[in-house]
């Protein structure tokens, strides 16, 4: 399989037991790594990386699993130079019901401080109820929304396991007494509690390609909460559903759940065509169909969409300067090119269906790695490392006036966020070290 190169890492300095500075240079980068996929595969081809494969060994970096996170993390011992790939409590943005428990706290914090108005840019998720504490409130909503349809997902699974959809009260209490549920009313000590759920109203006028249903993965870093730091990645791509949407059954998971691992089991899914546009194939195409105004305004709206999550977990994240986390936003365009936010992942799959995502991937690893800057290549104020731009720093992040990025709009000419935005990622790489290294030179 082909892999994008990296510039290389330069004569590295030599390296002392406990560096004074969290940015001196390393000798060469130890790593550690949980998955053995495309990450691994990015790890092993940085110049000067190491891996270093038993347990007790020491590392500089270490791309672990959440379980890692739960079990060792407290108990760990971490020097200056060490990275880890997960805040400690990242799951309060990642677990649905906690998401929008903190997105609920946001909106009411912004209504009593600046007034509604404010408060409704934080209505980019659907009405949302954590079952079964909050299912009688559900109930009332549920009545005064006849007729409505409902998406019923568990609060920590992924790949679009156990989501359901459903029209009548009755199809709860069915699926209360089914095969999927009951087990977890079966504990012999009666502890562990029943498996908590959330259920959304299903947004049913989703914006179709082709008559299929589609959302987009959207890949953002946060290097640091406390002050929040936030890249966003250019490139991404947006998932299909394999069958043409309908209402007319809410059963069929082809239809109306678009996760790569439901789609791939459809009996004409192809492997090598798969079911997937890139982001700048899709800006592309809805600039053409509505203007590059309208398209701006979406994307925008989709980038007040990060930021404000992130917000909404801000105080309550541990920060930890030796962690960061990349997330793969999910984010669905209805009908009238509103974005609305359907979940956020602490662990996007690193997984290629194919060469394309593969090459898409491998790029974006080797950028996080790039923005990481453990081998001390950058002056730290650079706002674009490869395809991802740096979009928040304790406050937004403009663009250097003159420095209009490829699709601009009164709105947005200067932000520097350009998801769907075609740059040379390579040749960036390339400017962003050599005039570090000359700044360097000068200092």
């Amino acid at each position: 399989m082909s892999q994008q190169p990296v510039p290389p890492a330069g004569k590295p300095a030599p390296r002392t037991s406990r560096p004074t500075v969290a940015k001196q240079k390393l000798a060469s980068i130890r790593f550690r790594c949980s998955l053995q996929n495309t990450i691994l595969d990015v790890l092993k081809a940085r110049p000067g990386w190491v891996e270093v494969t038993n347990e007790g060994g020491s590392w500089d970096f270490y791309w672990a699993d959440v379980w890692w996170m739960k079990e060792i993390f407290d108990r760990a011992y971490l020097e200056d130079q060490m990275r880890i790939n997960h805040f400690r409590n990242h799951y309060e943005l990642t677990r649905k019901n906690l998401m929008v428990k903190n997105l609920k706290r946001l909106r009411r914090q912004l209504e009593r401080d600046s007034g509604k108005v404010e408060a409704q840019k934080c209505d980019f998720f659907p009405a949302t109820f954590e079952l079964p504490s909050e299912y009688h409130i559900f109930v009332d909503e549920f009545r005064r929304n006849p007729g409505s349809i409902w998406i019923m997902k568990p609060i920590a699974k992924s790949q679009g396991k156990g989501i359901f959809l459903f029209k009548r009260l009755k199809d709860i209490t069915d699926w209360k007494r089914g095969v999927e549920y009951q087990p977890q009313l079966q504990q012999v000590d009666g502890t562990q509690p029943i498996e908590t759920y959330v259920v959304q109203h299903y947004i049913e006028n989703p914006y179709l390609i082709g008559g299929r249903k589609f959302d987009i993965r959207v890949y953002v870093l946060v290097t640091s909460y406390n002050p929040l730091k936030v890249y966003l990645y250019r490139s991404g791509f947006a998932r299909f559903a394999n069958n043409r949407y309908s209402l007319d059954t809410i059963d069929d998971n082809y239809i109306h759940l678009t996760n790569v691992a439901i789609q791939k089991t459809a009996p004409d899914y192809d492997p090598e065509k798969g079911c997937k546009w890139s982001t700048q194939q899709l800006r592309m195409y809805l600039t053409a169909k509505h203007g590059q105004q309208n398209v701006n305004t979406l994307f925008q709206q989709m980038t007040n969409i990060f930021i404000l999550s992130l917000q909404s977990c801000q105080r309550v994240i541990i920060n930890d300067k030796h962690c960061f986390e990349l997330y793969g936003y999910d984010i669905l365009i209805d009908s009238n090119l509103k974005p609305w936010l359907i979940e956020i992942n602490a662990s996007p799959s690193l997984t290629a269906s194919n060469q394309e995502d593969y090459d898409l991937k491998f790029g974006l690893l080797n950028d996080v790695l790039n923005v990481l800057d453990l081998e001390n290549r950058l002056t730290g104020k650079e706002k674009k490392v490869g395809l991802f731009d740096l979009m928040w720093d304790d406050g937004p992040v403009f663009l250097d006036e003159g420095g209009m990025e490829d699709v601009v709009s009164l709105q947005t000419a200067s932000t520097n966020a350009n998801l769907g935005c075609i740059n040379d990622r390579l040749e960036n790489l390339r400017e962003i070290y050599q005039t570090a290294e000359a700044l360097k030179k000068l200092s």
